[in-house]
């Protein structure tokens, strides 16, 4: 961070200017209301403060020195790192021996690296070393991500790669940036200064409390993490007791995940008094010992944001859409402007008229052919890079005639030719066959059909290509074709996305010799096309474009002259010939002057990387033409040949020469090989595009006069598009040589990149236009991109044309300097436009290599490129790391890309990606393919090894956060919506009071008694009726048997128990009727029965501390069970798990003495309880709710009711039967209302996905229940399985209802999907639909047989999150499907309430729902008389507006009430409750309210692998939890997709990204996620993830 001890006085402030003055006033107001980073706000601070301080940086007082040189080092105690990566910053001297050796220039490196000379121009070198020098004083640590060591096996390296360098292209140099960072860094890459912050001195990492605050910044004693956060957990809703022990339970890692496992909480306790001893439970953040590796990298993560603390949610909000994206930032006021006046076109020197230049380059062949047949045209090297083949001009001659001959007349018939003058053809030639490439071509052009030479087959783009020109065929080679993937019957295979190809060879034996009278008809040179050249867009597309014959002549004439080219010269070619410069002079300007061309193949230089050089010195070649990697590889390979000779050279045509980095090649290069003849004015840079052809060339200097100067810019100006000589700060300038002049009888201008072409000043950077008859004529067959192109007329300011002439657009960036020379400071397609200013790709690869002083990623297999993401661009570097490149060697060159990244473009990275070597998408010459690099990082297949995402500092053009608005209370609420015409939010169900029911069951008051009653009236009529996973019957129980098995047992609990009235008893059972019976017995004994789910036998560890904490919690006096299940409890393995000596009387009820009780227990009162519902929550809270008698018979009445249950009535029930209202139709309500309860033990579809479905056809059953869990398992089971469905018969017409039963918002998605599946057997649309019920109210809605059918409506997420309601259109931007959950039960009333203030809100707010009715549960169970609690959750009043003080049960859920158009059974316009989210699990960031679902719902669907997902907060910080169920190495592609996708969707930057196995996300019985429990896991480092990726 800038040193807070040198900021200037306040005196020294007051003399500041009042406008600076203001500045810092606005900075400190942004700070304190949380809208800005305290990085954020320091960087602006000191760049507002240095034009006035300027002692600021370099004064450090001596006593200051001296203080910091005697700085004792950490003890060894004291440096135990936060993980096995890191290392510790050691004591300050070192630091100042590495700052004084970067200060002091670089003397010493120029020594050493006698090598490389080094000129003053290139600063970019020391740029890079001094801006990672001032990083290393001022960054935050950054944390290393975390790797499970199996998981990336670096593929072999490419056996053929040429020495210390890539097989890459394009981008070899920065070479003496290399050399001069290389000795700088050395030292400092031994320790980790570098890259890891300096701990707080004196303090260990590992337990401090003040490594826990940011930066140094000690607020109050030495706490811990927890005293810094104990609030981070949302408190304005308190919920349930969780009444716990504090055993953690063990790591849920296991790789199975049974559908049926409550885990317990871990360890915090709510309704805890305050005076309760806390010591017991961790000192530390929510039970995490401090020393675990991720805390403390979360810790670290969090010092490096330094982020303000938001403030919290606000109560009223002013709904302004707008202020919801501010997009782009406004530009800087300061920013430099252009100044000069408008350019004017600048004249190439006039085209020579030479007498005896030909009219058709096809002449030139004739006349060369026919008259110096002898003469060498074209040398073909073999794969040593020896001269293996020369053809001669007679031989091109004539083997040409021969195709064109054949091409026109021996393909078809003669009245239907197969080729006509025109017509296009493909010519597929590998890169190491010139001659027959050669006689293709000129044959082609003989025979007046126009050739589009391309690379190798099978590109899908290619094939886009050949199809947009209407190409039907190819020539090529017998070998080519032979190479070539064949069919079973011989034929080519069929490329994707290519046209249908006839082949034709072209070798000298296919062809036929023409007659004596024929010749090829050659006229002058016109405007009709010659050839048609391929180019790559930026986007990956593949474009083609035509060339006339006239300006394939004019640039042949044009190169000639620019390069004063004669006849004979020999001329060595190491580019691709099929195109760009390679083929205008290796190709055309060598048969229109009659030279010689040596052709050196890509796959020869990559065997012996001086073939070149060699070539040049053995054929006295005057001119060769290459790329600066070729420059490159020569000098790594100079060493194995010392007696070559460049003295022949007069040219050295360096066709990349516009590159930033083209510079320090062409200089390294002179300086190794002048004294091998190489004279400094040969080296010729150009600059070439497909559209524009030859843009410029240096001419070739005269002996002895001064090379052209540099242009050194400023960065910082060259981002807005203006020209700054670069005076201010040298670590950021730009050197850059100029490609010489405008071509021979060309003209260029320079006009703005974007909008309409006006003209560029003087001093403004911008695309190089280019009028002349030697550039391209359009793309062929697309008219609109053309017309952009080709045919471009340049503006003035006011907009109107400068001259008629039609200029082509080059693709190339730059300016004209003085004495009209061409400088080139990029290209349109390497262009970044990241908040308005413009960087450039290849500037940004010239610096991450600057930094490759460790051997970490190869040369030139770097690939920069942007991607959109939140209404911004967003830069990514991608690079090859080398095999063998250590973890930390890799982590350590990424951490300083970024800072020398940051520094000197003032730029930050979005994303920096290694990738094992050679996986990389390859051009045919080996460059980096970067559109399909892009197009694999979006669709998540990059496969990185290694990835930093750094969102927090690129992205700042998220929205404010949303601030509180004091002082407004529920009243205003309430009048404001009134003024605005809303209702206020309730609804109700029927009145129970208005509906008769004429049934004897009314006069019972208890459930008990109501079996006793059917035991008499309706002895045999079947009740229950249980089925195995065959879908046999296994029990079934009638009124009687129901009866005395209740009545056997609770004899039980007398004699053997010793129980009385009131005890609690735990049942432990499997589903079944066992169960029932056992609840029933306990009833008829007084005791108060606890259902409990059974541990399960191959999870102890993980099942069973939840059974013992509800056994101690509910204070059981016994348990009852089943044998088996009896000693699984007293097990070996329960033994390890829990403490199996303290359990209380454990009877099993296998074995029952036929015994009955003299009489049966009645409670006094209605109000007594009747039994315990425990459930632990998603939030992992335990909690236990009392359910007195004239709730439970309140509930069975309402249900009946809603779904019109009799005794001649038949249900299904596939669900689980511990807690809430799966419990409630499980066991009591078959007793009240006398139907069938077909029951289906959930844990049975495992074992037959059909059961559920085949029993519900067999019985005919009209309504049937299940969970979430079940339909899922029957979705993704059953989806390719509906045709043995049907073929079993298998009808579901007969059902009426299929409810699901859930606690939880409307998982609509799977209810649609399950509705779609299984309409082809008959499930009615309709009929499914959802419950809901709460911890305090265990059904508020059902759906019920009668009412409106369960309505949808599509709200606007964005509003959701500030609380508010609105409605939209389906497939609105942000919109999200919410279903009714069910209609509201008889006699139940709900209000929507504001959680903070308790007062009802209207209609179009979003607010806790509130429930009335007669069975909500009388108070939660708890060891804590926690009364405040009980008051606050189960009789409450609303704050305001409630006459009638009406008791209130809060539910804990955030939800909203809409009125519909339908008509409810009461003739009323029916009310719908809609549930939106459990409000403890909201969390709350940027003062906004997200709901975890549906940021989960936005990350599972951006990759295939996930295949399920998790987030929770922790200390401000969004961390996302996937599991990939692919393979381990495509867990790197989901860091950058799920941080893009959580910002575009949700405006929120992920902290930390964690890559899991699939079943580690623990998942309740009921089907919801336990994101707090997977927190605690996570913090606790028992999680065994395959990453996790902290995001800076």
């Amino acid at each position: 961070m800038a040193e807070r001890g040198l900021e200037p006085s306040p005196a020294a402030v007051a003399a500041l200017p009042p406008e600076v003055r203001a500045q810092l006033a606005e900075l400190e107001l942004e700070l304190s209301e949380g809208d800005i980073t305290q990085k954020g706000y320091e960087k602006k601070r000191s760049k507002l403060l240095s034009p006035y301080s300027p002692q600021t940086q370099e004064t450090d007082s001596a006593a200051q020195k001296e203080l910091r040189n005697q700085t004792p080092a950490p003890s060894a105690a004291q440096t135990s790192a936060p993980s096995k990566y890191h290392r510790t910053r050691s004591g300050g001297a070192r630091d100042e021996r590495y700052r004084s050796a970067c200060n002091k220039g670089l003397l010493r490196i120029q020594k050493e690296f006698s090598l490389v000379r080094i000129y003053s121009e290139d600063i970019h070198t020391e740029a890079v070393q001094a801006a990672l020098a001032k990083h290393k004083e001022q960054k935050m640590a950054l944390p290393m991500p975390t790797k499970r060591r199996s998981t990336f096996v670096q593929s072999p390296a490419d056996a053929c790669t040429p020495p210390d360098t890539s097989s890459a292209s394009e981008d070899e140099g920065s070479l003496r940036r290399q050399a001069a960072l290389s000795a700088a860094l050395q030292q400092s890459l031994q320790n980790a200064e570098s890259w890891i912050n300096r701990s707080i001195q004196g303090s260990s990492t590992s337990s401090s409390a003040s490594s826990t605050l940011s930066h140094g910044e000690v607020k109050g004693t030495s706490g811990s993490l927890a005293d810094v956060f104990a609030n981070t957990r949302i408190e304005n809703f308190s919920a349930p007791p969780d009444v716990t022990t504090t055993t953690s339970s063990s790591s849920s890692s296991s790789s199975i995940r049974p559908a049926n496992i409550d885990l317990p909480p871990s360890g915090i306790v709510k309704g805890m008094h305050k005076g309760s001893n806390r010591s017991s439970l961790m000192d530390t953040a929510d039970g995490v010992p401090v020393s675990s590796r991720v805390s403390t990298k979360i810790q670290q993560l969090l010092n490096t944001l330094k982020r303000p603390k938001r403030p919290p949610l606000k109560e009223f909000f002013v709904d302004d859409s707008e202020e919801i994206v501010e997009g782009i930032p406004q530009p800087d006021p300061n920013q430099p402007k252009p100044e000069g006046r408008q350019m004017t076109p600048v004249k190439g020197e006039p085209l020579g008229v030479i007498c005896n230049w030909p009219p058709a380059l096809e002449s030139a062949l004739q006349r060369w052919g026919t008259t110096q047949a002898k003469c060498s045209c074209l040398t073909a090297l073999d794969m040593t890079g020896k001269p293996v083949y020369t053809l001669t001009y007679g031989k091109l001659w004539s083997r040409s005639l021969k195709l064109a001959y054949t091409l026109l007349n021996k393909l078809g018939t003669k009245n239907e030719p197969v080729l006509k003058p025109g017509d296009r053809v493909a010519l597929v030639y590998p890169n190491n066959d010139p001659v027959m490439f050669m006689v293709a071509f000129y044959g082609c052009l003989l025979a007046e059909v126009i050739p589009v030479p391309i690379e190798d087959a099978g590109g899908q783009q290619i094939g886009f290509l050949l199809g947009s020109c209407g190409i039907a065929l190819a020539l090529t080679s017998e070998v080519c074709l032979k190479g070539l993937p064949k069919t079973q019957n011989g034929e080519i295979v069929q490329f994707k996305g290519w046209p249908r190809l006839k082949w034709v060879v072209t070798d000298s034996k296919y062809l036929s010799k023409p007659p004596k009278d024929w010749q090829p008809h050659i006229s002058p040179a016109g405007t009709e096309p010659a050839y048609i050249e391929y180019k790559t867009s930026k986007e990956g597309s593949v474009m083609g474009v035509t060339v006339s014959r006239l300006a394939m002549l004019s640039h042949c004439q044009a190169l000639s002259q620019a390069c004063n080219y004669s006849e004979g010269e020999t001329i060595v070619n190491v580019l691709d010939f099929k195109k760009d410069a390679g083929l205008w002079h290796g190709m055309f300007a060598n048969v229109m002057n009659k030279m010689h061309t040596i052709s050196v193949p890509y796959s020869v230089m990559k065997t012996c990387p001086l073939s070149w050089v060699q070539r040049v010195h053995a054929h006295k070649a005057k001119v060769a033409l290459v790329k600066c990697r070729d420059l490159h590889w020569a000098m790594m390979a100079h060493r194995d040949q010392r007696d070559v000779s460049l003295s022949s050279l007069r040219m050295l045509i360096v066709t990349d020469g516009a590159n930033p980095w083209s510079v320090s090649s062409c200089d390294a290069f002179l300086s190794l090989f002048q004294s091998h003849g190489l004279k400094p004015e040969a080296i010729c840079p150009c600059a070439t595009s497909a559209e524009a052809m030859t843009v410029a060339i240096r001419r070739p200097g005269v002996p002895g006069a001064p090379l052209p100067g540099r242009a050194i810019l400023s960065m910082n100006g060259l981002s807005y598009g203006v020209i700054r000589v670069n005076t201010e700060d040298k670590n950021s300038a730009l050197t850059v040589q100029d490609v010489g002049h405008v071509m021979p009888g060309g003209m260029m201008c320079i006009v703005k990149p974007d909008g309409p072409p006006q003209l560029c000043k003087t001093d403004e950077i911008g695309e190089i236009c280019v009028s002349s008859r030697t550039g391209g004529m359009m793309y062929f067959g697309l008219a609109g991109v053309t017309k952009n192109t080709f045919e471009v007329i340049p503006v003035n300011s006011a907009g109107s044309p400068v001259g008629d002439v039609p200029f082509i657009r080059s693709g190339l960036l730059g300016f004209v300097g003085p004495g009209s020379l061409v400088f080139v400071v990029g290209k349109m397609d390497g262009l970044l436009m990241v908040s308005g200013r413009r960087h450039n790709a290849d500037d940004i690869v010239a610096t991450g290599l600057a930094v490759e002083s460790i051997k970490t990623v190869y040369r030139g297999r770097i690939a920069v490129f942007s991607v959109s993401v939140f209404y911004d661009e967003r830069i990514v570097v991608v690079a090859e790391q080398r095999p063998d490149a250590s973890e930390e060697d890799s982590f350590q060159w990424m951490s300083r890309v970024l800072q020398a990244i940051d520094s000197i473009h003032q730029v930050g990275v979005y994303c920096l990606a290694l990738v094992p070597a050679n996986t990389l998408p390859k051009t045919p010459l080996g460059g980096i393919h970067i559109s399909q690099t892009k197009q694999l990082f979006l669709e998540g297949s990059l496969h990185p090894c290694n990835i930093l995402m750094c969102p927090h500092t690129c992205v700042t053009n998220l929205p404010k956060p949303r601030q509180k608005q004091p002082g407004v209370g529920p009243a205003s609420v309430m009048v404001g919506n009134l003024v605005a015409g809303k209702r206020i939010a309730q609804a109700a169900g029927r009145d129970l009071g208005q509906i008769e029911e004429n049934d004897l069951v009314r006069k019972h008051q208890f459930l008990a008694e109501i079996l006793q009653w059917r035991a008499q009236a309706t002895p045999d009529h079947a009740l229950f009726m249980l089925l195995n996973a065959k879908g046999t019957t296994v029990c079934t129980a009638s009124c009687l048997q129901l009866h005395k098995r209740a009545e056997r047992i609770a004899s039980v609990l007398g004699d053997k128990g010793h129980l009385n009235a009131g005890d609690n008893v735990v049942l432990l059972y499997p589903p079944g009727i066992e169960l029932i019976a056992a609840f029933y017995g306990c009833l008829y004994a007084g005791c108060i029965p606890v259902t409990v789910r059974p541990p399960h036998a191959q999870n102890l560890t993980a099942t069973l501390p939840t059974v013992r904490m509800i056994v101690d919690v509910s204070k059981a006096a016994c348990i009852l069970t089943s044998q088996t299940l009896m000693r699984l409890l007293r097990s070996r393995e329960a033994a390890a798990a829990v403490d199996v000596k303290t359990w209380p009387t454990i009877i099993d009820t296998d074995d029952l003495p036929r015994k009955r009780l003299p009489q049966l227990y009645k409670p006094p009162t209605p109000e007594m309880l009747a039994y315990l519902d425990f459930s632990v929550s998603t939030t992992g809270m335990l909690t236990g709710v009392k359910m007195s008698h004239s709730a439970v018979n309140a509930l069975c009445r309402a249900i009946k009711l809603q779904c019109e249950l009799y005794s001649s009535r038949q249900i299904a029930i596939c669900l689980d039967p511990y807690c809430g209202l799966g419990f409630a139709l499980w066991c009591l309500c078959s007793v009240y209302s006398g139907h069938q309860s077909v029951l289906i033990p959930p844990m049975e579809l495992e074992n037959n996905l059909f059961l559920w479905l085949a029993t519900v056809n067999q019985y005919k059953i009209r309504d049937t229940f299940c969970s979430y869990s079940v339909m899922e398992l029957c979705t993704k089971g059953l989806g390719n399985q509906v045709e043995v469905l049907k073929t079993r018969g298998i009808n579901l017409s007969c059902v009426r209802t299929c409810v699901v039963v859930a606690e939880e918002r409307p998982r609509v998605a799977l209810q649609q999907s399950f509705s779609k599946l299984f309409k082809d057997i008959g499930l009615s649309p309709r009929a499914v639909s959802t419950t809901f019920g709460s911890r305090v109210n265990v059904a508020i809605c059902l759906q019920g047989t009668s009412g409106p059918d369960p309505t949808t409506v599509y709200v606007d997420l964005k509003s959701l999150r500030h609380d508010r309601v609105r409605l939209v259109e389906r497939g609105a931007p942000q919109s999200l499907l919410l279903s009714e959950s069910g209609k509201i039960l008889p006699g139940v009333k709900v209000v929507i309430v504001n959680p903070e203030t308790k007062g009802p809100v209207g209609d179009s707010h979003l607010g806790e729902i509130w429930v009335n009715s007669p069975h909500t549960a009388s108070g939660y169970y708890t060891i804590y008389d926690s009364e405040t609690l009980q008051a606050d959750h189960f009789n409450t009043r609303l704050s305001f507006g409630d006459a009638a003080q009406t008791l209130w049960a809060r539910t804990g859920y955030l939800g909203f009430v809409r009125r519909t158009e339908l008509t409810a059974a009461t003739g009323e316009r029916h009310d719908a409750l809609y549930v939106v989210g459990a409000l403890d699990e909201t969390l709350e960031l940027r003062g906004l309210r997200y709901h975890p679902i549906d940021i989960e719902t936005s990350v599972s669907r951006i990759h295939r692998s996930i295949a399920e997902c998790a987030v929770f907060t922790w200390t401000n910080l969004l961390v996302v939890v996937v599991e990939l169920c692919g393979s381990e190495q495509e867990a790197l592609d989901l860091v950058p997709l799920v941080t893009n996708v959580v910002l575009e969707e949700h405006y929120l930057i992920v902290g930390v990204v964690v890559v899991v196995d699939p079943g580690v996300i623990p998942i309740n019985s009921r089907g919801e996620k336990q994101r707090m429990h997977l927190r605690d896991s996570f913090l606790a480092d028992q999680l065994d993830p395959i990453y996790v990726a902290y995001n800076m």
